[in-house]
């Protein structure tokens, strides 16, 4: 041990490597200062030598100098860390300290040379590993969204047993915002839809001699889909955005912990106004879209087929049946809780930055439309099952 101290002390040579073959085995000598100002001589050293070693070879530490950790690093890849253990564990001529920097150096490396090799990324891969977190995603946005429709309903049903607890002003803002003010957009895109589906059934039913019953295909559509789709779909866009954004930035502000703060209940006061809101406009813009996609038929059919107003209000008064009409007019609820409760739900995801303000605005209005084109599907479905 005293010697390894005064070497030590003494050495500031580069490392060296010698190795002296014997008959039966063969010796290996670590020699001089094996740190980070050497380490490129001491990389060439083991370049010489490493293919002559084998299991044999024993080894002397006699004259090892100064080690760091870079030296225990290149003494390791030289002899392997599984063999340095064992060679430090059978009472290696070292202090305490050194013994227990190649042990820790050693331990790393093969701790690092143990983990599986990482597989090589390809094209399969990653699309079926986007696939799969997409998928992920939806079904946990769905969850998401089914809590939260559960949690409004239960606020919902212990407010209305409170009346000190409506919010009537905040109600009576939200129509405004949500339903009078979205009538003129709702009219003209109604009325331009229902002019385009008369076109489209004037030019195909004509050459069956048939162009009478493009009234039929205008009520059909605005009384049974369109109506209810195209105000439901507009409002996701208009409506469900604005009620993310709305509530978002009140979370990026942290007034929403505020609110929490003093004792209000967020869902009570922030989302319940904006969904009654929805429940009552929602139905009243789907019926003003009827009548504008009606009367947009009406101009087209009145001006390219030679057919009345009055001939085209006979013609739905005798074939045109009120379950058409009920069909239509009793998805608008549900397609308004929805498209409210997503834009709201999205609102309180929004973190801390305007950025994800703008990201959750975007997710609320596919959402949205998802969703309701989605039930919209199953909907037609069952009524057609059911002969409604």
């Amino acid at each position: 041990m005293m010697r390894e101290n005064s070497s030590s002390m003494l050495s500031h040579s580069p490392g060296a490597l010698s190795l002296q073959q014997g008959t039966l085995s063969s010796l290996l000598r670590i020699s001089g200062d094996w740190t980070l100002p050497h380490y490129t001589i001491l990389q060439e050293q083991i370049a010489l030598h490493h293919n002559q070693l084998n299991d044999n070879v024993q080894i002397s530490w006699d004259d090892l100098g100064v080690l760091d950790t870079a030296g225990a690093t290149l003494i390791i890849e030289l002899i392997g860390p599984t063999r340095l253990l064992q060679l430090t564990e059978n009472n290696a001529p070292l202090s305490a300290e050194r013994l227990a920097l190649l042990q820790c150096v050693a331990r790393a490396l093969d701790a690092m040379t143990d983990k599986e090799t990482v597989p090589r990324n390809s094209i399969i891969n990653d699309l079926l590993a986007r696939i799969g977190k997409t998928t992920e995603q939806i079904g946990k946005q769905q969850i998401d969204l089914l809590g939260f429709i559960g949690l409004t309903v239960e606020t919902l049903i212990k407010t209305v047993l409170r009346p000190r607890c409506w919010r009537i002003t905040s109600l009576i803002a939200h129509i405004e915002q949500t339903g009078f003010n979205a009538i003129p957009i709702i009219s003209l895109l109604t009325f331009l839809v229902g002019a385009v589906v008369a076109f489209l059934g004037a030019t195909v039913l004509t050459n069956f001699g048939a162009s009478i019953y493009t009234v039929n295909l205008v009520a059909f559509a605005f009384l049974r889909e369109f109506g209810v789709l195209l105000t439901a779909i507009l409002m996701a866009g208009r409506t469900a955005s604005a009620f993310t954004a709305q509530i978002g930035s009140m979370k990026a502000n942290e007034e929403i912990d505020a609110i929490r703060a003093l004792g209000l209940n967020p869902i009570e006061l922030l989302v319940l106004p904006r969904v009654l809101a929805m429940l009552i406009s929602l139905p009243i813009l789907t019926f003003i879209a009827m009548c504008c996609g009606m009367l947009g038929g009406a101009v087209v059919c009145s001006l390219t087929l030679d057919i009345s107003p009055t001939l085209f209000l006979t013609i739905l008064q005798r074939d045109i049946s009120l379950n058409h009409f009920l069909v239509g007019i009793g998805k608008a609820p549900v397609f308004a809780f929805i498209v409210a409760v997503i834009g709201c739900l999205e609102g309180f995801k929004v973190g801390g930055s305007a950025q994800s303000v703008g990201e959750h605005t975007i997710s609320s209005v596919v959402q949205s439309i998802f969703m309701v084109i989605l039930l919209d599907a199953l909907a037609a479905l069952f009524f057609m099952e059911m002969s409604w």
